[in-house]
């Protein structure tokens, strides 16, 4: 039996449960029953209830408040450091993609040597590397993400680049003299766009598991910034006895990546659907 949802089910459904977060980030802060930081609006540690739909921490504070509150900076953060890695990545790609030779060959062997590094111990090691002065910023974490992503976008966008320079108005601009710059900006770019909005859905969809997880260990924002992986890590002691002050933040977190994720296999889908189309 399959799961798997059709491209017009997937792309709204996607965009409802992101419209959705969008909303809760933007007006969760001013529809919170309580202030994130209000000590005491409940017993300490009191499960779900209709007043606490997330029960309450060790100091009494409302977990769903702290949850809206922390929308927003979760989202920002994310899509931030996306935007960073995807223009960095993009502008690296288009160009080793566009003037090849040895610059090509030297930014793919870095961009290669990136990419052997798993994604988490190579943002651990950025964190690490930026010192207990720059640890727990919000744009050091942006750097963080861009800094992952950068090798993976500049890959993609290599591949699209050298679909387009083969094509004859690439050529044309050759021999006009125009340098490799102008090309990716002017000829190569507009038509990788596609390929470059899909690798921005794609990364988008990965930037707040990143996000939550630096967070979960320790190396995101310092406390008592509601951030979800945070909180999750600062309420684990209280599982057994408060299971919604973990499981609270762990739902946000994971409808936002099922959102990102379902949007972003429909509008691959779709991109994919529209190449074939043109394929004569």
């Amino acid at each position: 039996m399959s799961f798997r949802t059709s491209t017009p089910a997937a792309l709204q459904w996607g965009l409802a449960i992101l419209l959705l977060h969008g909303l809760m980030a933007v007006l969760g802060p001013f529809l919170a029953p309580y202030a994130q930081d209000q000590m005491m609006a409940g017993l300490p540690i009191q499960g779900a209830s209709l007043g606490h739909p997330f029960g309450t921490d060790q100091m009494g504070r409302d977990i769903f408040s702290r949850a809206l509150a922390g929308g927003w900076i979760v989202i920002g953060l994310s899509v931030a450091g996306t935007v960073l890695g995807v223009l960095l990545g993009s502008a690296m790609g288009l160009f080793s993609g566009t003037v090849g030779g040895w610059p090509d060959e030297v930014l793919m062997r870095l961009t290669e040597a990136f990419l052997a590094i798993p994604f988490l111990i190579f943002a651990l090691l950025i964190v690490s590397l930026a010192g207990p002065g720059l640890q727990g910023s919000p744009w050091l974490l942006i750097g963080v993400v861009a800094a992952v992503y950068v090798p993976r976008v500049a890959r993609m966008s290599r591949a699209a680049a050298l679909d387009v320079v083969a094509r004859d108005y690439v050529l044309a601009a050759r021999l006009r003299g125009e340098g490799a710059w102008t090309i990716s900006r002017r000829e190569v770019l507009p038509n990788a766009m596609g390929v470059l909005l899909v690798e921005f859905a794609v990364r988008a969809g990965y930037a707040p598991i990143l996000v939550g997880t630096l967070g979960f260990l320790g190396f995101g924002l310092k406390p008592p910034t509601p951030e979800w992986g945070l909180m999750m890590a600062e309420y684990r002691n209280l599982l057994t006895t408060q299971p919604m002050a973990v499981f609270g933040p762990g739902l946000m977190l994971a409808t936002l990546v099922v959102g990102l994720n379902l949007f972003t296999e429909g509008l691959s889908a779709m991109a994919s659907r529209g190449s074939a189309g043109r394929t004569p």
